[in-house]
């Protein structure tokens, strides 16, 4: 059950002017995001500076990617375990429709901009949903084995070059899930980047992107978490494979593995905090407290020195420098860059809350052939 959000603006306003005592809140905070190296930025930027400011344990978990089939689970049994959860904006809205993250009034519950300029207008568009609080643009995109590009073959610098495997032979690796892969197929079929979710809304246009995933199929190796195709990398097991922009600049620059990008079609995303509906007052006020501090201007762009997403809010951009420990300029290897961003995909977040169910069915119906 969702709470009002007059109760919500009272407790976060108790929370925030310090009348909630210490005796009000948990000393503890289960965290969950997605492992590997954004667990690791958020540790840096958000996780360490917090229990040292508070004294407080934060317990991290990894399940960012069962979500919403675990919240599901707590919610029918009655035992919410967790205390923050990061997920994808899409996930978010399912979350939030189904009452199961609360709501979030952003101008009562989270920080100001340094100038001033509330929550809302710092975060502007970004804002998506009743109960999710945006932390970093991100996108998914390709990388593939520099040294394993084919002598007197240009490296691959379109996304229809996945498809391609006379020119690009190897394996390939693509999550296991519909989301992006449909796009990418029917993109790589001829249909044009503005028709794409009017295409995929018909059974004949999830027919169509499935037969032509059908054309590469013996050549995928199927991921399920997002460090697996920067592990496939390294180790030279499929030559080109989908992932997430942050994982791929750490197998990169920080692994300094023969990888490089390939930027075509990215698909943009977002990613954020929701907090479970139906935590106890001590918790919720914790919970609270901690999302205050973690998407502050400098927090956010902190996240940036440690990977490369672009932070959520406007005023955090000019904050980003260089990595905190190459040494390196951000600013190119992040997803909205200009030189990265000539050709993307904006993820259609309302399309696939609306039909995410019935084509996953379908997706692993054709997996299963």
């Amino acid at each position: 059950m969702k709470l009002t959000k007059t109760l919500l603006a009272t407790t976060a306003l108790t929370v925030v002017s310090g009348a909630a005592g210490a005796q009000d809140m948990a000393d503890k905070l289960t965290i969950v995001s997605w492992g590997g190296a954004y667990q690791k930025s958020q540790q840096n930027a958000y996780h360490e500076p917090y229990m040292e400011k508070t004294g407080i344990e934060i317990i991290n978990d990894d399940s960012s990617n069962e979500a919403v089939a675990k919240l599901r689970a707590m919610n029918e049994a009655g035992n919410i375990t967790w205390d923050v959860v990061d997920v994808v904006a899409a996930d978010a809205l399912r979350l939030c429709d189904e009452g199961l993250a609360m709501e979030i009034d952003p101008d009562e519950m989270l920080a100001a901009a340094p100038d001033g300029t509330p929550a809302s207008e710092d975060f502007g568009e970004l804002l998506v949903g009743d109960c999710f609080i945006p932390q970093i643009v991100y996108s998914t995109t390709f990388g593939y084995r520099t040294d394993m590009v084919p002598e007197g073959v240009d490296a691959p610098d379109d996304v229809c070059d996945v498809f391609d495997t006379e020119t690009y032979p190897g394996k390939r690796s693509l999550e296991k899930r519909p989301v992006f892969n449909m796009e990418w197929a029917l993109y790589c079929d001829g249909v044009a980047k503005d028709e794409i979710y009017d295409v995929l809304a018909t059974e004949e246009g999830q027919d169509r992107a499935l037969a032509k995933l059908d054309t590469i199929k013996d050549d995928v190796i199927w991921w399920s978490a997002g460090a697996d195709t920067p592990q496939l990398l390294a180790d030279g097991e499929v030559f080109i494979g989908s992932t997430y922009n942050g994982r791929l600049f750490s197998v990169i620059e920080e692994q300094d593995q023969p990888v490089a990008m390939l930027w075509d079609m990215q698909v943009f995303d977002l990613d954020g905090w929701i907090i479970p509906a139906g935590l106890p007052e001590d918790r919720l006020n914790r919970a609270l407290d901690y999302i205050m501090f973690a998407t502050d201007t400098q927090r956010l762009a902190d996240q940036a020195k440690y990977i490369s997403y672009g932070p959520a809010r406007k005023s955090s951009a000019p904050l980003v420098g260089q990595h905190a420990e190459l040494g390196i300029d951000m600013a190119p290897h992040m997803p909205t860059d200009p030189e990265n961003a000539k050709n993307t995909l904006l993820y259609n977040y309302e399309f696939w809350a609306d039909y995410r169910d019935d084509i996953d069915a379908k997706f692993q119906a054709w997996l299963a052939q």
